[in-house]
């Protein structure tokens, strides 16, 4: 087996479609709604100020669909290629299906489900797979908030994100829109010789790409598709 060093590096950026087919919804999938509410309702910092306690319900009940949900054949697909390759997964998603499907370097955009934070100081974090209620305090005071990254705010991690596409001997996306931004960008920081696929049930619109390989299919048919594709390149 190569090590580490020998081995060429992928950077794979997620998206909600391949959580999608453990059966985790996007609010994209229903014109703008997510399980029935408006994003504007539970998943920005407006919502937050106005019903605190009505966001805090959805995260809950968001956190108790993934911690049903099981990771899939996409998710164990990306995770095999640590055998050949350096994989780092960058992914938009807030759930842990990749780290339960056994990839071991991943970096959450948008936070992550199964933590939670002050709402004063957000470097207070704290691990969380029950419920948080209104009167959890972090140890500043302050109301408990999930550790997401809600639309209208900043993404810190994307300062990380870049330098680590601009590493990769190989980029690729799977299951995202390529709409949301400031991930959504990413795809641009590859660098012209980097090989890069996109993995997707419809291949979204991107400017013109050197070394690009498309991959019209869902997940987790297409990374099986992509993992035949890799093995030439290894």
């Amino acid at each position: 087996m190569a090590s580490l060093s020998d081995k060429k590096k992928i950077v794979v950026l997620t998206g909600a479609g391949i959580s999608a087919e453990s059966g985790l919804k996007t609010f994209r999938d229903s014109d703008g709604l997510w399980e029935g509410y408006e994003v504007t309702e539970v998943a920005t910092p407006r919502a937050w100020r106005k019903n605190p306690a009505l966001v805090l319900d959805f995260y809950n009940m968001r956190r108790r669909d993934v911690a049903r949900a099981e990771p899939n054949a996409a998710h164990l697909g990306l995770a095999e290629l640590e055998k050949d390759f350096d994989v780092h997964i960058i992914t938009q998603n807030i759930d842990d299906l990749h780290e339960r499907a056994g990839s071991t370097k991943v970096m959450h955009l948008h936070g992550e489900i199964f933590k939670m934070r002050s709402e004063s100081d957000e470097t207070l974090i704290y691990d969380i797979r029950e419920d948080i209620l209104p009167g959890h305090k972090a140890e500043d005071g302050a109301q408990l908030r999930p550790h997401i990254v809600w639309f209208e705010e900043a993404v810190p991690m994307i300062a990380q994100a870049v330098p680590l596409v601009r590493s990769a001997d190989i980029f690729v996306v799977v299951g995202t829109s390529l709409v949301v931004y400031p991930a959504a960008g990413l795809v641009d920081y590859a660098l012209p010789g980097a090989h890069k696929f996109i993995v997707d049930k419809k291949i979204p619109y991107t400017s013109p790409i050197h070394n690009l390989t498309t991959i019209e299919l869902p997940a987790s048919q297409g990374v099986k598709v992509l993992q035949e594709k890799l093995r030439l390149l290894k």
